[in-house]
Formats: structure tokens, sequence, C-alpha cells
């Protein structure tokens, strides 16, 4: 590609510049001060008429001083339009000919009017994505997985990319599993806040726990493995599971977790959520836990613990994880741990980690160098320099009790509605499970609290297997206690108001 040039142009009009009918068998129109070069212009329209015919293979062109000439343009103009003609194989130069349309050039054809190209025939539709879509911008939003950045030290954060940006610039790609420095100081911060022994070469940095769970995937499992999945779960990891090729096995939950035992069928790996059900919101208890890590041993499967918002506990204290359970009841190595910045930090540093046994990790590490080659290195930098200064442990602190604020203020308003609705997965996390009586529909809730701009989610979605739980989802990491208790009340209000329609029907019934 030939460089714009900056041309002068003669002192003619302003309007674009026409060409001489005897010079090319086409009209060419030059256009001042357009973001397009001059030189690029012609090229592009000399290019367009070989292409549909206008100028034959063989064909000459006008010699750079009459073209120019013609033009009004000075002869660099043209030339520079030649070269650019020449290197990408529209014209050829041959001496004692000139310049002409290369003999090889295919003759235009007239194809039949079709319509829009929609892709191969072969090319699957894709399917609904699994995740909600951003927030709307009225009312109140309860959506999942989200959390508010109300309580960031902004000083701090702003420090932390001027310290990444003050270090040197890298000239080569780093160490694809993450920066020693970050893995050391992630370890050292899963050790304080989820008692988790782990060093850094156990740990591989990702860009998130989808992340993780697609590497794990499509690196360690055999095509068409069977995977235990909690029935109501996390869909997206559901779509995961799918799109590599693997087959999902839903298994119950109850409010202990993922219902395990005798029957529990065999399968390569299990995916689940310990610390706080999604989307349930239970805890698995520890005797549950004890006989997953059984199973896993019995049946010489792996076991996935996506830990996605540990940190926030509220009335309890925390479980040990099922990782640090494995390496004490004899069953180490059969546990992947993820966990994620997302909700304790922000989701918009797309950070997570991995950690994973040492004969696990170097199927995940060429995976992800195959993937992408690792985590960009300033964002490493600046949460480096976040950890090792327990700035991100102040800022959990803060969050937590700010956190548990909002949650207070949530189910002050909801406290009042049992029997007609109870409130579980409260101990923990930033949403919670809102269980409604039979009478009450919860995809009309929904309905009409929408109307009223309110948004919640049901079961629907989240459910594999069955007939969904007739449940409302609230999320309230990405609001204030003013909005999560002006939410409640709308909420509450429409419970009330179908428990009276409900009632009025039955009496007149």
């Amino acid at each position: 590609m030939v460089a714009p040039l900056a041309v002068p142009l003669s002192a003619v009009s302003g309007e674009p510049l026409a060409l001489r009918a005897d010079e090319l068998p086409f009209a060419v129109t030059l256009a001042r001060g357009g973001a397009e070069a001059l030189h690029a212009q012609l090229a592009r329209q000399v290019r367009g008429a070989v292409l549909a015919g206008t100028l034959p293979p063989g064909a000459a062109v006008p010699g750079t001083r009459t073209l120019a000439r013609s033009l009004g343009v000075t002869r660099g103009v043209v030339e520079a339009a030649y070269a650019e003609l020449l290197a990408d194989g529209t014209l050829q130069a041959e001496v004692g000919r000139g310049t002409r349309v290369r003999l090889a050039t295919p003759a235009p054809s007239t194809p039949a009017p079709v319509a829009a190209w929609t892709g191969p025939a072969w090319l699957p539709a894709p399917g609904a994505l699994p995740v909600d879509g951003p927030a709307r911008g009225v009312g109140t939003d309860f959506r999942l997985g989200v959390s508010g950045t109300h309580t960031l030290d902004i000083r701090a954060w702003r420090q932390a990319w001027a310290e990444a940006a003050r270090a040197p610039v890298p000239g080569d790609y780093g160490d694809p599993a993450g920066e020693e420095s970050l893995r050391a100081a992630l370890a050292a911060f899963m050790g304080r806040q989820r008692g988790l022994a782990a060093q850094e070469g156990d740990l591989l940095i990702t860009a998130g726990t989808l992340h993780a769970l697609n590497l794990i995937v499509r690196a360690l499992l055999p095509p068409g493995s069977a995977v235990l999945m909690e029935n109501p779960g996390y869909r997206a990891a559901r779509q995961v599971l799918l799109d590599a090729g693997h087959i999902p096995v839903p298994v119950p939950v109850d409010e202990d977790g993922l219902v395990v035992g005798p029957d529990t069928p065999p399968a390569r790996l299990a995916y689940v959520t310990p610390s706080h059900q999604f989307p349930l919101g239970g805890r698995m208890c520890l005797p549950r836990r004890l006989a997953l890590l059984e199973w896993a041993e019995r049946c010489d499967a792996l076991i996935v613990e996506d830990d996605f918002d540990g940190e926030f506990r509220y009335d309890a204290p925390p479980l040990p994880t099922l990782a640090s359970l494995a390496a004490h009841t004899g069953t180490p190595g059969r546990v992947l741990y993820l966990s994620t910045l997302s909700k304790v930090l922000t989701p918009a540093v797309r950070t997570g980690f991995l950690v994973a046994p040492p004969a696990l990790r170097p199927a995940l590490v060429r995976a992800r160098t195959l993937l992408d080659f690792g985590h960009p290195l300033p964002v490493q930098a600046a949460l480096t320099w976040l950890l090792s200064g327990g700035h991100l442990d102040r800022h959990i602190r803060r969050a937590r009790r700010w956190h548990a604020q909002v949650r207070a203020a949530l189910t002050g308003e909801l406290a009042g509605l049992a029997p007609y609705a109870t409130l579980g997965g409260i101990q923990a996390g930033l949403h919670l499970c809102l269980h409604l009586a039979p009478s009450i529909s919860a995809p009309e809730a929904a309905r009409q609290l929408a109307r009223q701009h309110i948004q919640v989610t049901t079961l629907d979605t989240y459910t594999f297997a069955g007939p969904p739980a007739n449940a409302l989802l609230l999320g309230y990491g990405g609001l204030t206690a003013a909005q999560a208790a002006s939410g409640g009340r709308a909420v509450a209000a429409q419970i009330r108001q179908m428990v009276a329609s409900a009632t009025f029907d039955r009496d007149t019934a």
C-alpha cells in the first residue's frame, strides 16, 4: 500500500475534477480535502474499471504526465496511484509498451441476482446467548452476576495503573500461565481470604471463570465426556460444555447443595458452586462435600469448584473449600478451583484464576498458549500492585460491609411475606432467591413487575430437567441500599396483591 501523499492541486474550481473523455474510457472524480488521499481515489477508480471490464486486459492507460495534466494534479499523484496498481497486479509495465492492464485479468462475469449472503450452507445457526443483556436504564434491575464499584478506592485504582504504565514496555510475550509475581500475590490472597493453601506454581491466570472452564473442558476431557451439573445451575457453563461437544448430566440440588449418593451416575467431571450455589444460593454442607470427593475418587473423575463470589459472607463462617478438603481426605489432585476478580473488584479487568493440580497444569498452560498466549501484561502489573499493597483486601472489607447493608435493606422489605414467599440463599453472595407459594406464579409476578420497571429473573432458563422451581431471583450486587429497599417494596407489594387476588378468586369460586 502506497502511503498517502500531500499533493497540491492546480488552482481550478472547488468542484471535483473531471477527466477528458479521450484519456480514459470512464469519468474520474477526485474530491479535494476528503479522508482518502487523491492517489488512493484514483487507484480505486481505475481498479474498479478493470474489474468491471471497462478497461479490458491489455488496454493501455495514459502516461503519468498526460493524465496528471488532464486531472489538474501533480504527476506524483498519478505515479503513486500507478505504483499501487502495479503492486497489487491490476496493471503491468513493460519496457517499450508502457503501462497496461494486466493480461491475466479475468473477464468480468454478470452473476444472477441473489439474495443477501447469509454465510456458508454448512454454518450452524447460533443459539441464544445464555447470559443476561445489559442493565436497563429505568427502574430497578435486580440483575444477577454484577457487583457495583461504589466502594472502590479511586486513588488506589489510578495509582495501580500509573505504576503499570511506569514499568518498562515489554518486547516479548509473558508467561502464558501468568506472571509469577501476580500468581504469588493471588496465592497469598487466597490463603488469607479462603484458607486455600496454594503456591504460585499451582495457579493459572485466566480471563474469568467461564474462560477457565473453557480451558478445562477443551484441554482435559476426551470428546463426548459426561459432566455432572447442578440443576438448576449456571446456564452459561452448561453452554460451554455443549459447545465443546460434552454431555451435561443434570443432578438435583437442595438446600444442602448437589445431591450426591450411591445412585449418582459416573462422569468424567462434576461442575459445582458449593460456596453459594448458583442460582438457588445455598451452601453445600460438609457431608455432601465429602460425598462428592468420594464419588470423584470412585469414578476417577475431576471436580470443578467455581467459587465466583465466596468472599461475600454475612451470617455464617466459610466452609473449607473442596480443594483444601481434598488435600486432607486423601483425594488430592481431583479438584480444580476457579475464582474471579469480577465480583470482588470489577468485571472491567477480565481477570480470574485457576488453581490446578500439578498433573493437570501442563495441559491447561498448553491450551492457554494456543488460545491467546496469556493475559495482558499491563493488567497483571496493575493487579499485582493492588494485591501486594493490601488494597484489594481493604476493598473487600469495605465491599462486604456495603453489600451487607444492601442485603439488609432488601431482606427487610421481603421478610414479612411468609408463608407466601420465603427467602433463600441470603447467607452469602450477591443475590437471593425468593421462593413463592404454589398459588403465586413466578413468571406472572416477573411480568407484572416488569411493567413497573422492576426487573427480576425466574428459574426457567436455569433449569435443565424437570419443572423449574417457583421462585424469583434478585441480584443486589449493583444496587445501593436505597435502590434495593425501593425495589424490594415493589416486589413485596406485587406479591401481596397476587395473594389477595388469589384469595378473592378462591372465595368467590
